[in-house]
């Protein structure tokens, strides 16, 4: 199937939208079930920053990692050779069908295992070296709970990665990018409809959460939309203890 109409199908998913009634696992399934296969090829010119992200986190050979809502898999790529040499790699999300896609992509990992369970609950048999969620926040109606649910499943010392959209607080303080009131307005109007949540809050309580933490604010284009660029941010921090 050519480029072009895989996203017409993703384009059609985008435009009906996230399903209003339903579970959360419903919702996730019924917007992504018809673009799954389709979903890495858009998403790769709309989601900025994951290799970055990957790239600051710098595992360890033999380390632990895992991504919550880590969908169909296709962020481990950004891994490289590196992956081969993790203890264990476990993708959590409560999507069947982006998981499997996620199940065919990495069915010859002998290391890497794929979870479906909500990120907010599940935890890993130990504790681990790397959490990390990519774009995955701002899909989640209780992000809350599964960032603290990302920093009690660390080891003392262990790193938590994010990368996600967000706008900025109408004065996010001294030292942050402070967005004008066209960003602010607009960008959480248009991801709302397909059930992406954009504000400054998650990213707030990242800060105080994690204390120990780099922080990277950028904006990125988004395909279909020419002269406009989407804030996100890149978060990598540190569990003290």
């Amino acid at each position: 199937m050519s480029d072009r109409a895989l996203d017409l199908r993703v384009l059609k998913s985008l435009l009906r939208g996230m399903p209003r009634g339903g579970s959360q696992a419903e919702r996730l399934e019924a917007f992504y079930g018809p673009q799954a296969d389709a979903y890495d090829a858009f998403r790769e010119r709309l989601l900025a920053g994951r290799g970055d992200l990957i790239g600051l986190l710098a595992p360890r050979s033999g380390a632990r990692v895992v991504e919550l809502g880590g969908g169909t898999g296709n962020n481990l790529l950004y891994f490289g050779a590196r992956l081969s040499r993790f203890r264990c790699v476990e993708i959590v999300d409560l999507c069947p069908a982006l998981l499997a896609e996620s199940r065919r992509r990495w069915a010859g990992a002998a290391n890497v295992r794929v979870v479906e369970a909500d990120a907010a609950a599940w935890r890993p048999d130990a504790p681990v070296d790397c959490v990390y969620l990519s774009y995955a926040l701002t899909m989640m109606p209780d992000w809350r709970p599964a960032l603290d649910n990302a920093v009690t499943m660390l080891r003392p010392g262990g790193t938590l990665g994010v990368v996600d959209f967000y706008v900025s607080a109408a004065d996010p303080g001294s030292g942050l990018v402070r967005h004008g009131a066209f960003t602010r307005l607009f960008w959480p109007r248009w991801f709302a409809h397909d059930g992406v949540r954009l504000s400054p809050a998650p990213l707030a309580y990242l800060r105080a959460l994690v204390p120990d933490h780099r922080l990277y604010e950028r904006r990125a284009p988004v395909p279909y939309l020419p002269g406009l660029r989407v804030p996100y941010y890149i978060f990598v921090g540190r569990r003290g203890g």
